[in-house]
């Protein structure tokens, strides 16, 4: 008895020195900015002693753990920021005491330098590596835009002009680890390996490096919605679209200093990338239908109507058993570090998401297809990043071979009642097999009807196809991202990992009827790859978009009140015939009718939903964050597409609307807007002093 109660004291101890520790942790930030600061050096004190030493990860994050209570000093210090330094951190047992900070830049000058003795320690203790980061415009500065010219910037390293490995005096090339946006890339890379920047607008300057100046890259044209004349077409119908893609990839553009195309402006999807504070479904839907209606931003006259759709929300925990089918390209095209690297490094983000009742199948394909992980437990998330460990790229590109195979291996693991998925990753550029973009489409169209969803994760820059990832996207029941770095990968695959994977409702349509006595005309903004027949609202074999589990659609329509003359709505007047402008008495306060038509994730049957608006607009400043901030988004889309309904429009007005209508912003999605909205005013600029 007396040895049990030793050791029961003797675990009492261990357990209470054991949460007698306590945590430093936070992020190191650049000021005005959500930029991390990676690879500062952070010091910890207490009492004038140092205690601790950590460099920054490439998400600027730190951490000291097994501290004891007390009151600690913290130092940072990165080249071209002040020295920060934090006092009186009273640290408390057993918790975790956060601290993010904030580095404000500074010029630095360099002046005479008076040189005094100084003897260098043999070894410095707190410095066991040694790190350069290199920065966008430093790139453009280099003679050549590729790997080795960026590695041949720190000392010791010889750039080869002839394709040969990179050479590292004193060392192996595999010693030296090169990080691009984030991401490891191999140290044994060829010296031709290039850097790839966006292209668009450019000038074709021949001093350039010829990797910013050549651009494959390929969009679907967009032909933008006009104004329709109530008189004569009063029902408006279209899909529904939860995709993203298009903001992500126009920000790379306007973060590396350049205008996106137009065709790769989808308003929808800008819009779309945003979470808005709708209500949660309540009536048993998988969905709530809002709507708002109030002034117009950018056209005096005119009236704004938000329409916005909320998913019912899942937790991670209550979604279905997952069967899932990762089915990855590592074709050639993919061997550069916004790619395969980025890549991996996303759906390792994914892995750890999964339960042990998820399983995961890994396809890959170049010049073949081929499966190189059965399907796995998620419990098993080991093997499942080894698999994804071993992938490099090389080869051509048989997307189509990798396409039936993955869908093979999802249907041969098919859960009944569970959330079986294909998730595709690549830049786009099939071209071996089938490769033409209408067979690839007639096959998702076939693979789709087996109950397996799709979603398509696309990457990379200089011959990425956005066009073809569309469609197979829109044809395949699925949804369509675009990861430009890794924050963005955390973004769909992490922050809203229910709404990418699991699907609630299916073939999503809404139809919206105008009542001729309040509205002459509308334009829907946006949507236009999205539109339907009328007839096709009430036709369940007409496919349509799929909402995700916490999702949110929002649609805008540009009204022209019926006691308004537009120059939009000319030659829409009738010869032979007269078109009442008076309805039922009973419904000439409403401004319209929504019909909402969808499917359940495993039905074949649609449902109908109906929602009538009031025809009485808000004033702009008594309208709703999230009325304002689609607003905002919608008319920066106007302005990137240069579009003819833009209005009075400005980057001014726009970003004084969006700081209006910021709110909470916990992710700070919102404030990264504002600001891409002010460096797209400075790309504008400079590509006009350009021209």
């Amino acid at each position: 008895m007396k040895n049990i109660l030793l050791v029961l004291g003797l675990l009492w101890i261990g357990l209470s020195s054991f949460t007698s520790k306590a945590t430093i942790e936070g992020k190191v930030l650049e000021e005005g900015t959500t930029d991390p600061v990676i690879f500062a050096n952070v010091v910890l004190f207490k009492n004038g002693v140092r205690v601790g030493v950590k460099s920054t990860d490439f998400d600027g994050n730190y951490k000291f753990e097994n501290l004891e209570e007390g009151v600690y000093e913290i130092e940072v210090s990165y080249i071209g920021f002040d020295l920060q330094k934090i006092k009186g951190i009273k640290v408390e047992i057993g918790k975790t005491n956060r601290l993010d900070i904030i580095m404000t830049g500074r010029e630095v000058q360099l002046e005479e330098v008076v040189v005094t003795e100084y003897k260098v320690p043999l070894i410095e203790q707190d410095n066991t590596t040694q790190r350069k980061a290199i920065r966008k415009k430093d790139i453009r500065n280099l003679s050549k835009s590729n790997i080795s010219a960026l590695a041949a910037t720190t000392a010791g390293i010889e750039a080869s002009d002839e394709g040969e490995a990179i050479r590292i005096r004193g060392s192996r090339s595999k010693a030296t680890d090169y990080y691009v946006d984030g991401i490891r890339v191999n140290g044994n890379l060829s010296s031709n390996q290039p850097i790839a920047l966006p292209d668009s607008k450019m000038p074709t300057d021949p001093q350039r490096p010829k990797e910013i100046v050549e651009n494959n890259e390929s969009y679907d044209q967009i032909q933008e919605n006009s104004f329709k004349a109530v008189t004569t077409e009063a029902v408006s119908t279209f899909s529904i679209d939860v995709d993203a893609a298009s903001y992500s990839n126009l920000r790379r553009f306007i973060n590396s200093g350049y205008e996106p195309p137009v065709d790769a402006v989808r308003i929808e999807e800008m819009v779309n990338y945003f979470d808005y504070d709708y209500p949660t479904p309540t009536n048993g839907e998988p969905f709530q239908v809002i709507t708002e209606y109030a002034e117009c931003p950018w056209a005096k006259d005119h009236k704004l109507l938000h329409i916005g759709l909320q998913g019912m929300k899942i937790s991670n925990d209550n979604l279905p058993a997952t069967n899932l089918v990762f089915l990855i390209d590592v074709s050639g095209s993919m061997n550069s570090s916004n790619k395969l690297p980025l890549l991996k490094e996303s759906f390792k983000l994914l892995v750890q998401n999964l339960r042990r009742q998820d399983r995961v199948a890994m396809v890959v394909y170049a010049g073949a297809a081929g499966l190189v992980l059965p399907p796995t437990s998620g419990k098993d998330k080991q093997a499942i990043l080894n698999a994804l460990n071993e992938l490099s790229a090389g080869g051509s590109t048989a997307g189509g071979a990798g396409i039936q195979l993955a869908y093979k291996t999802a249907r041969e693991n098919f859960i009944e009642g569970g959330n079986n998925r294909v998730i595709l990753a690549t830049d786009g550029d099939f071209n071996v097999g089938m490769s033409d973009d209408n067979q690839l489409v007639k096959l998702i169209e076939k693979e789709r009807e087996s109950g397996v969803f799709l979603t398509v994760m696309g990457f990379g820059r200089g011959n990425y196809k956005d066009a073809k990832m569309q469609k197979l996207a829109n044809k395949g029941n699925g949804n369509h991202a675009y990861i430009d770095q890794l924050s963005e990968a955390k973004k769909v695959l992490v922050k809203e990992f229910g709404g990418t994977i699991f699907t609630i409702a299916k073939d999503v349509k809404l139809q919206i009827e105008f009542n001729p006595a309040q509205v002459k005309g509308y334009r829907l903004i946006g949507y236009e790859n999205r539109l339907l027949n009328r007839e096709d609202f009430d036709d369940d074999t007409k496919d349509a978009g799929e909402l995700g589990a916490g999702h949110t659609v929002t649609a805008l329509y540009e009204i022209i009140p019926n006691d308004v003359e537009s120059p939009f709505l000319a030659g829409t007047d009738l010869k032979y015939q007269e078109i009442t402008s008076t309805p039922k008495s009973e419904f000439k306060d409403e401004l319209m009718t929504v019909k909402l038509r969808y499917k359940p994730r495993d039905g074949k049957k649609s449902k109908l939903i109906k929602h009538s608006v009031d025809a009485k607009a808000l004033k702009l400043n008594e309208s709703s964050d999230n009325f304002r901030w689609s607003a905002s988004v919608a008319a920066f889309g106007m302005l990137l597409r240069d579009s003819k309904f833009k209005g009075n429009a400005s980057f001014k007005n726009i970003s004084d609307l969006a700081k209006a209508a910021k709110g909470k912003d916990e992710n700070g999605y919102r404030k990264e807007f504002i600001e891409l909205i002010q460096k797209a005013e400075v790309n504008k600029k400079a590509m006009t002093v350009e021209k």
